[in-house]
């Protein structure tokens, strides 16, 4: 017998095993700030999460631009909600604000894919920053050599990355490449999902990068999907988080997935001024419903 509980949820105070499907409301908001005037801002937004995947299901969203302008919403190759928004002129500053309604299940069908993804070069091959140098390269040996099992490959890689590299924060940036973290031993999710790609696609492994949310934590969250052909023919989803060293679980919400985090950042964009502009950023994410083993 299976209870619907409704209204706002601390996550803290969840028996998250006996949580078969949770509603989530997500919230953001983002500001930027100028010194003067900027014209023909551009900017592109990917904060939907996209109508169907795997066990989840966005139920509805809305974007609202405190500044009039030209908005239009595409999908890219990897079914990906990208909103481009066309600004001719922002006073001092204009704020973003995205709100969204997403169900997960926590023991659904498995997520099949197109058996084409196993040879997409965009999941396989190298970028800059998943490129792999001679270390990353000698580890992956080392693992695909234990593991011969694609399965098993792609959990002890995950593994393998959360024993490595230790979350710290400030190290790293936007740009810093799966090599250098490895080498640092040191990072964030962005750093350990880099790292996990590196490894899994010198194994061979199809993989790609995952930008989403992780409730109970305060910012937009990373983790990898690496594709598996089983022994009937079907292409299996297989979610990883080598931050926390788990499988990916009803608490992992799904944004949008990429070759690594240029496809997918929340928000990026140009703008014509002499002055910088500063980014001021708010997220949130509620349960607002739970269905729970009784």
């Amino acid at each position: 017998m299976e209870a619907d509980a409704g209204g706002v949820r601390e996550p803290g105070a969840i028996d998250w095993s006996r949580v078969r499907a949770a509603t989530y409301r997500i919230e953001q908001r983002f500001r930027y700030e100028y010194p003067g005037p900027i014209r023909d801002l551009r900017q592109r937004l990917v904060l939907a999460p996209p109508r169907a995947h795997g066990a989840q299901r966005r139920l509805g969203h809305r974007l609202s631009v405190s500044v009039a302008g030209r908005r239009h919403a595409q999908t890219d190759g990897f079914g990906n909600v990208v909103a481009q928004i066309e600004l001719p002129r922002v006073e001092r500053a204009v704020d973003f604000t995205f709100q969204a309604l997403v169900r997960r299940e926590a023991d659904g069908a498995p997520h099949t894919v197109d058996a084409a993804l196993l040879l997409d070069p965009r999941l396989t091959a190298p970028r800059r920053l998943t490129r792999p140098d001679e270390a990353l390269l000698d580890a992956a040996a080392d693992l695909r050599a234990i593991h011969p099992n694609p399965a098993d490959l792609a959990d002890a890689i995950s593994r393998f990355v959360h024993r490595r590299i230790v979350y710290t924060k400030g190290v790293s940036d936007v740009f810093t490449t799966a090599a250098t973290a490895f080498a640092m031993g040191r990072g964030v999710c962005q750093d350990y999902a880099h790292v996990m790609l590196a490894l899994a696609r010198a194994c061979g492994l199809p993989a790609r990068y995952v930008s989403g949310h992780l409730l109970g934590e305060g910012a937009t969250h990373a983790w990898v999907e690496v594709l598996v052909r089983r022994r009937d023919g079907s292409v299996v989803v297989l979610a990883f988080d080598p931050t926390h060293d788990t499988p990916a679980t009803v608490r992992h919400v799904v944004v949008a997935v990429g070759r690594d985090y240029e496809d997918v950042a929340p928000v990026s964009g140009t703008f014509d001024a002499p002055y910088p502009g500063v980014l001021r950023a708010r997220h949130r994410v509620d349960v607002i419903g739970l269905i729970e083993a009784a």
